[in-house]
């Protein structure tokens, strides 16, 4: 038995008219599985009635006297809407459908209110629609304690939701709907040659993520790649292929990106680097840092010296801790990180050479760097990011 997990974001929901694209989508996809699951978002976006954001509004929630439990009833109404809109809507062009909730589609979470853990999945409830020929159609993004009690997943939930059906009903693909064509090697708004990647690793777009890329959740790529289910990123506008998400064997690998050391560039504004001179007390000076709420990326450490970035969000905090110190020190705002990533770097020699004599012909200075085995990301100037992108582009041949 064939099964493929549809899950349709907030955009793909927004009108009547971008809801008929979602029922070709699933039309299309009977006449090649056997059964369809659909997984749904709360319908469009801040502004949109019934979006998460939207929802949270309503309540003042920064200042909400709700509590976290109260807070996940309020959130999980958004996507049984769209659920249920969307049953309709198939209903009406002669689809067998029916709506469930996160918990009545059998997933069961902790009692971690706002951002939960899904501890199980029983799977009685969709395996008895489908062998009635019914499409189940789950709100994302939610769960129910053993108690009952509504839970959400947090950011990101619905993919997720999407990947652990997959996963307990051992799917044969999951196919996330949004309203890009895919994952693009760069972001095409700062880097006009981006082209659509039609076949990545499961680890790479992990990096990507990290890296500051808006890709598909984390959370949801973890699900799928241990359960080595392909994940495809659609666009419910049209029929571009997509980005295939998947385990690579090296042979495979060769075929798909014809050798290409490089697989996408990703950058993150926003960054300060601090520069420390002078000894202090490395152990507590950090382990202050994080209970602070601070997160370091990229750091190095020397006798003299530590060095080291940080979302531009915690600078004050930085600057009272190291103050409390009394240690010297400097700091270089409107910063951003610039990360190549491929899998096949590994081992591979000369490629920081080639991205320094790269962005050194391109004027760009590199203010400290990172790698590890399938990235490698240098500090620049945030003026230089549009300039830095578009040479380690063509450099790398992803045009």
């Amino acid at each position: 038995m064939r099964i493929l997990i549809q899950k349709f974001g907030g955009t793909s929901m927004a009108t009547e008219e971008t809801r008929k694209n979602v029922v070709d989508k699933i039309t299309e996809a009977k006449k090649e599985y056997d059964n369809v699951v659909v997984v749904v978002s709360a319908i469009g976006r801040l502004g949109a009635p019934y979006a998460t954001d939207s929802l949270l509004h309503l309540v003042n929630y920064k200042n909400t006297l709700l509590s976290p439990k109260e807070i996940d009833l309020l959130m999980s109404v958004g996507e049984i809407i769209s659920a249920l809109v969307i049953t309709n809507t198939l209903l009406e062009n002669g689809i067998k459908a029916c709506a469930l909730t996160g918990g009545g589609a059998g997933i069961v979470t902790d009692n971690d209110f706002n951002n939960a853990n899904v501890i199980d999945i029983k799977t009685e409830p969709i395996i008895k629609l489908l062998n009635e020929g019914i499409i189940p159609v789950v709100a994302g993004f939610q769960g129910a304690t053993v108690e009952n009690e509504i839970t959400t997943l947090g950011r990101g939930g619905s993919d997720t939701t999407a990947s652990l059906l997959g996963e307990a009903l051992d799917a044969d693909a999951i196919e996330i709907f949004t309203d890009v064509d895919g994952i693009m090697t760069a972001d095409p708004r700062i880097c006009k040659s981006a082209k659509i990647i039609d076949e990545i690793s499961y680890n790479e777009v992990f990096q990507m993520a990290g890296s500051g890329a808006k890709v598909i959740h984390p959370r949801a790529v973890e699900v799928a790649s241990r359960s080595g289910i392909p994940l495809i990123i659609k666009n419910t506008f049209n029929d571009s292929r997509g980005t295939s998400i998947k385990t690579f064997i090296k042979s495979e690998r060769k075929k798909t990106i014809q050798d290409k050391l490089i697989t996408s560039i990703a950058h993150k504004t926003n960054i300060i680097q601090f520069s420390i001179q002078g000894e202090i007390d490395d152990e507590n000076f950090f382990t202050e840092l994080a209970n602070e709420n601070v997160s370091i990326d990229i750091i190095n450490i020397f006798p003299e010296r530590k060095v080291f970035t940080i979302d531009d969000t915690c600078k004050n905090k930085v600057i009272k801790l190291i103050n409390k110190y009394n240690a010297p020190y400097t700091f270089i705002d409107n910063c951003c990180k610039v990360t190549v990533i491929g899998e096949k770097i590994t081992g591979v020699p000369g490629v920081m050479a080639k991205i320094i004599r790269c962005l050194s012909k391109s004027s760009v200075e590199i203010l400290q760097t990172a790698d590890s085995l399938s990235t490698i990301a240098c500090l620049i100037k945030e003026k230089d990011l549009e300039i830095a992108t578009e040479a380690l582009h063509k450099e790398f041949m992803l045009g």
